[in-house]
């Protein structure tokens, strides 16, 4: 028997209606205080999202829905993490002191983009065995704007999840993630999956619905011209750009977003810096739960997709899901890619993984060389 989450999963598709954020919460733990009462066969955990082809994922705490895309417009009301919002279309607006003037119309005002997610509601057929039996389990990557888990094994271990647990709200992953599924059940025509972080766990387990995921399949992971030589990748400080290149040749371009240079006070920390330099890629997985930090700075980002390793302290080119704010300095040292540019990278540079494990570590010189330049 498994608890449910009926209850929070009905307010949770609410969350297009105007809540306040204390409300919000009240409702989210008496969701939380009846898990333990309903078996999963019950009910279907998919939240009913709006019906849009574009829609995006408010990815920080709140936001302020403007009559027009300018920060001096008049607010129409706020909007609370994990809202689910139609994109019309993007245009440019006025954020005072920001590179990034991208902003989203939602049909009923504006919001700046850079804190939206990008995401798609595109739920998937459930497999009944795993693709590759000799795998043992099957990577996935979740397709629908957000899923709520149940955990197998409380109370939440990571940081991340803990936090959530603490102040009542559910355990969640979000668009693009990428994580391991270990093992299949089937309860009154409901399938599930279990499923975890396979590297960098904090030792977390999750059931979740087997439609929120699609697996990863072996012919979408092979790569891409493995025959070319001299490939290398530029990182551009300045410029906030990415390119690869085999010889003289760019073949790929996209936005980035490298080590912040201020924190949120303004101050200068130098600690977040991308390094400088040239650097060989030494390990590469299918996907890590990224943390580090201090009790005032840290951080814990769950499966987290496409990581390409290429500094020893841990700096890395990899997959997104918090932010869209490419073209600007956002992260703590790495190089944040949108979901469709990491698994490009990853698939293009050397050392080549192999679906079983995900995970290779390369000794010297190492695989492809990212060449880190101020500008």
């Amino acid at each position: 028997m498994y608890p449910n989450t009926a209850i929070l999963l009905s307010l949770m598709s609410m969350q297009n209606n105007i809540l306040s954020r204390r409300d919000f919460l009240k409702l989210s733990a008496l969701g939380l205080a009846g898990l333990a009462f309903r078996p999963f066969s019950n009910l279907s955990l998919l939240t009913d999202f709006p019906k849009s082809e574009r829609l995006a994922r408010v990815a920080t705490t709140q936001m302020e829905l403007k009559s027009a895309p300018d920060e001096n417009s008049a607010t129409l009301r706020m909007v609370y993490e994990d809202t689910i919002v139609p994109v019309l279309q993007e245009v440019v607006g006025h954020k005072l002191g920001r590179i990034n003037q991208r902003w989203v119309n939602t049909g009923e005002g504006y919001l700046w983009s850079p804190e939206l997610q990008p995401v798609r509601n595109n739920p998937n057929p459930p497999v009944a065995v795993f693709p590759i039996a000799s795998a043992g389990g099957m990577w996935l990557e979740i397709t629908i704007p957000y899923i709520d888990l149940v955990q197998e094994n409380p109370p939440a271990r990571s940081p991340r999840f803990s936090y959530r647990a603490g102040l009542g709200q559910s355990l969640r992953y979000y668009y693009s993630q990428v994580v391991w599924a270990d093992q299949i059940k089937v309860e009154s025509g409901q399938t599930w999956y279990r499923v975890q972080d396979r590297y960098g766990s904090y030792g977390d387990i999750f059931w979740a619905p087997a439609e929120a995921f699609r697996p990863l399949t072996v012919d979408e992971i092979t790569p891409i011209r493995p025959e070319a030589e001299n490939k290398s990748i530029r990182v551009n400080i300045a410029y906030q750009t990415l390119s690869c290149f085999e010889g003289n040749t760019e073949v790929y371009f996209a936005r980035v977003s490298t080590g912040a240079l201020f924190d949120a006070w303004g101050n200068q920390v130098d600690i977040w810096s991308t390094p400088i330099g040239e650097h060989p890629i030494w390990r590469k997985l299918f996907a890590l739960d990224l943390s580090g930090g201090g009790a005032l700075d840290g951080w814990d980002l769950p499966a987290v997709g496409w990581v390409s390793l290429f500094v020893g302290s841990g700096v890395a080119i990899h997959s997104t899901y918090w932010h869209n704010n490419y073209g600007e300095p956002s992260s703590r040292g790495c190089v944040n890619c949108s979901p469709e540019d990491a698994k490009w990278i990853f698939r293009w540079t050397q050392p080549v993984v192999s679906y079983e494990p995900g995970d290779l570590t390369v000794s010297v010189p190492g695989g492809t060389i990212v060449k880190v330049v101020e500008k």
